[in-house]
C-alpha cells in the first residue's frame, strides 16, 4: 500500500496516511455546533494530538441529511457551516473534513476542506463520488452499513477512474437485525488489499440506528473494546465523534466519546498499534 499525502497547510508538513505513519485522528463533534464550543473541541484535541504524535484532523458536519427525524438537528447549514469550518482551519491550524452530499455542494466544500467525506449511505452515489474525486482533495469513503467489505472495491475504482487517487475508506459497522450494527473485523484488511489507508470509526460503530424511536441510540461504553480490536487487527486511523458532555449534544451523543476520556484512550490504543508493528513490519 502506498502511502498518501494530504497537503499541508501554510507553514506546516504534509500528513502521510498509511503504514509506517503517525496515526490519523479524525475527531470532533457529530455536527457543527456552537462555534465556541466546537473552537474548544478543536483546540484541546490538536494539544493532545501533538503530546501523542498523532495527526489530527478537526471533523464536523456543516449538515446531517441522513438525521432519523424531521425534527433533528441537521447543523448550521452549508455556507455558515463552511465559513465555521475555515475559521478553525486558518486560526488553529488544523486540517478540516465534513461530508457532502449533493454534487452542487463540492465546488464550495472543496475552498475549505481537506478531505471530502462521502457518507456510508451514499457510498454507491456515482456523481458525488466522481464529482468528489475530480475536487483534488482526499476522498474519504464511509462503508455503507448495508454492503460487504470486498464491495467497497467498486466504489474505490469509481473515484480512480474519476482521477482521485488519495483515497481513504471508513469502516462503521454492519446492519445487525433492527436498530443494531455489528463490526466484522475482517472487512479492515480486505479495504486495505485495495491499497488504501483504513479508518475505524470508533463511534458510529456503536450506535443503535433509529433506536431511541425518533433519533438514533448508542452504546459508548463499548467504544474502547471496538477501538482496541481495530488497532489490533491493523488500521492506519480513527474516525471520532468527540463531545465534553455528550449528554448534551445536540446530534449522535449517545455514541460519542467524552472530550476527558480520549486521551487515555488514545495512549492505550498507541500502545498496541506499537505491538502490533513489531510482527507486522509496519
Amino acid at each position: 500500500m502506498k502511502n498518501i499525502e494530504m497537503t499541508a497547510l501554510p507553514g506546516g508538513k504534509a500528513i502521510q496516511i498509511g503504514p509506517s505513519q503517525p496515526l490519523l485522528l479524525m475527531a470532533g463533534p457529530c455536527a457543527l455546533e456552537d462555534s465556541d464550543l466546537c473552537w474548544k473541541i478543536a483546540w484541546e484535541m490538536k494539544a493532545i494530538c501533538e503530546r501523542l504524535e498523532i495527526a489530527y484532523v478537526f471533523k464536523a458536519s456543516f449538515d446531517k441529511a441522513n438525521r432519523t427525524s424531521l425534527n433533528s438537528f441537521r447543523g448550521p447549514g452549508l455556507k455558515k457551516g463552511l465559513r465555521q469550518l475555515c475559521r478553525i482551519r486558518q486560526e488553529i491550524g488544523v486540517p478540516v473534513v465534513s461530508d457532502v452530499h449533493e454534487t452542487n455542494q463540492i465546488d464550495l466544500a472543496m475552498e475549505c476542506l481537506d478531505i471530502i467525506q462521502i457518507p456510508a449511505f451514499l457510498c454507491r452515489q456515482t456523481d458525488l463520488l466522481v464529482a468528489a474525486a475530480k475536487s483534488g482533495r482526499v476522498v474519504n469513503l464511509k462503508k455503507g452499513q448495508f454492503l460487504s467489505p470486498w464491495d467497497m472495491k467498486h466504489a474505490v475504482e469509481k473515484v480512480r477512474a474519476a482521477g482521485g487517487e488519495r483515497i481513504l475508506l471508513t469502516e462503521r459497522g454492519a446492519c445487525f437485525g433492527y436498530n443494531n450494527l455489528v463490526v466484522d473485523m475482517r472487512s479492515l484488511p480486505v479495504m486495505r488489499s485495495f491499497g488504501c489507508p483504513v479508518i475505524f470509526d470508533a463511534t458510529h460503530s456503536v450506535q443503535l440506528p433509529g433506536g431511541m424511536g425518533g433519533s438514533s441510540g448508542g452504546q459508548r461504553k463499548f467504544i474502547p473494546t471496538l477501538t482496541r480490536a481495530a488497532m489490533a487487527a491493523g488500521i492506519d486511523g480513527l474516525f471520532m465523534e468527540v463531545h465534553p458532555d455528550p449528554d448534551k449534544a445536540l446530534c449522535d451523543g449517545p455514541n460519542s466519546i467524552p472530550l476527558d476520556k480520549v486521551e487515555p484512550l488514545l495512549r492505550q490504543l498507541l500502545e498496541i498499534r506499537k505491538a502490533v508493528s513489531r510482527f507486522t513490519n509496519e
